[in-house]
């Protein structure tokens, strides 16, 4: 057992040299920011929905990123990108239709594009009146939507809306693992004498290490917002210390086995998104999306920590994330660009070889003072990797195509029918290769259309929501004010 999982500030400031993460001759091309929602109420007493300080959190986070990619006066300024009115074709923003996860995309946008004021929040009429937008210029940005059924915000159970067969089959494993059954046994007297603190809410036979997120999320949300909590002597640091360790435990073992790949499918399908994302930015030289923003669950962070060998970097990264918690992949290059063309000639956008991808993470909520920390990728030991690297490196395990997503999962029915070994006589084939050398072709080298062939098909034949829709069991929601419906991982455990 890990023994501390709480990205102490102290760690951030030993970090400071890579918090900015980025030097005065670099030019950011394009950003995917995955984000948890921010504070909310408990799991334990439904409905449960975002709160004040949860909002206050995404917006204060919303603010650092606009002042860190998108301001006028940005210390990392995307290229191109329009400082203070919003437009459709440089964001796109998606996240799952509940009442913790949909505000909390709603709220990080207002700090990222705020109100503008009645200058730039004016029309002028054909008949000569000026019509000023309401809240003084406050801006409407579409959110693509997703929704996993009623009560999905409330589920305890980290795959429960995974829907891959071979995934639950591989979470449920660790209930019979010699290190959860030792856990179960060592910590029993611990949590037993927790019950005066949650016996109101759980049964005898429900407190326990098998219960040991539930009891952790019952008793931090108490300690956030309840005036009074019963026997709160029994709640000292070291305790509640304890029971958040035991949490952080239990979660990441249910998100992540490197000996069982398929525990992590949350992961592979992000990762499939983020590539997608990025390599449309460089498909169209930088005419597309430059800034794709997701809110999530928690569930779907750790099996990418384990996926991107984080905790080798950082034992902490073991961890349950906070609210409000930033996952940010840059595309960015040190060769000089033309940044007043780069939207309108192909040739002003760098080649492959010179583009390079730096993740940044931040515990909680993100403001100036306590910015996102730049960690290596892959186990590797450098703050950024080549483009091609990191197509390789996310490519070993995304997720990036429906036939692929089913046999992984072993599904055989519904959308999965088609890939079953029965009528799929080449379904155990190999997914495409990230290998071969680096030419550029509109865009994208020949490597990079290798890995992404599938998943480019996909989105022209089905589109990448069929293969998310499948992996959450999901239905599209329309999206307000233009704008295609989108795809997000799934609300399952938040």
């Amino acid at each position: 057992m890990h023994s501390r999982t709480l990205f102490p500030a102290s760690l951030a400031l030993g970090l400071a040299a890579a918090q900015q993460g980025s030097s005065s001759n670099e030019t950011v091309l394009g950003v995917y920011i995955f984000s948890r929602h921010g504070d909310r109420t408990s799991k334990s007493t439904p409905p449960t929905t975002i709160t004040d300080l949860g909002y206050a959190q995404v917006f204060s986070s919303g603010s650092y990123f606009r002042s860190r990619y998108i301001a006028s006066n940005a210390t990392n300024p995307i290229a191109n990108i329009s400082p203070d009115l919003f437009k459709n074709s440089q964001l796109t923003a998606s996240a799952p239709l509940d009442d913790v996860l949909f505000p909390s995309t709603i709220g990080f946008l207002q700090g990222l594009y705020p109100p503008v004021g009645s200058d730039l929040g004016s029309q002028k009429l054909r008949n000569g009146s000026t019509i000023e937008s309401p809240l003084n210029g406050y801006q409407l940005i579409p959110v693509a939507t997703v929704a996993s059924g009623t009560g999905s915000e409330n589920q305890a159970w980290l795959q429960g809306s995974s829907n891959c067969a071979n995934a639950i089959s591989s979470s449920n494993d660790y209930y019979f693992s010699p290190e959860y059954l030792s856990l179960l046994s060592s910590t029993g007297t611990f949590y037993t004498n927790l019950t005066p603190v949650i016996n109101s809410t759980f049964t005898d036979s429900q407190i326990s290490f098998k219960n040991a997120y539930s009891i952790f999320d019952y008793i931090n949300v108490a300690e956030i917002h309840n005036a009074t909590i019963p026997s709160s002597d029994l709640l000292d640091e070291a305790t509640l210390l304890q029971i958040r360790t035991l949490s952080d435990t239990h979660e990441y073992n249910l998100a992540f086995n490197a000996s069982s790949p398929v525990r992590a499918i949350t992961g592979s399908v992000l990762a499939a998104q983020i590539l997608q994302a990025l390599n449309a930015t460089v498909v169209s030289s930088g005419k597309t999306t430059p800034l794709n923003i997701q809110f999530g669950a928690y569930g779907g962070m750790q099996s990418l920590f384990g996926q991107l060998a984080l905790p080798q970097q950082n034992p902490d990264f073991y961890g349950v994330p906070d609210y409000a918690t930033t996952l940010t992949f840059e595309l960015f290059t040190t060769a000089a660009v033309n940044t007043a063309s780069v939207a309108a000639e192909q040739a002003s956008f760098p080649a492959d070889e010179d583009l390079q991808v730096r993740f940044l993470f931040h515990n909680g909520t993100t403001n100036s003072s306590s910015p996102p920390v730049t960690y290596p990728l892959f186990g590797g030991s450098a703050e950024s990797v080549s483009w091609m690297d990191f197509v390789k490196g996310i490519s070993a395990f995304a997720v990036s195509d429906q036939g692929e997503w089913c046999r992984a999962c072993g599904n055989s029915t519904g959308v999965c029918a088609a890939y079953a070994p029965a009528s799929s006589p080449n379904s155990s084939a190999p997914a495409a290769s990230a290998g071969g050398s680096s030419s550029s072709s509109g865009g994208v080298s020949k490597a990079v259309a290798g890995v992404i062939g599938a998943m480019v098909t996909l989105a022209v034949v089905l589109g990448l929501q069929a293969l998310i829709l499948l992996v959450a069991g999901l239905r599209v929601v329309s999206k307000k004010r233009g704008g295609s419906s989108g795809v997000g991982i799934p609300a399952g455990e938040k």
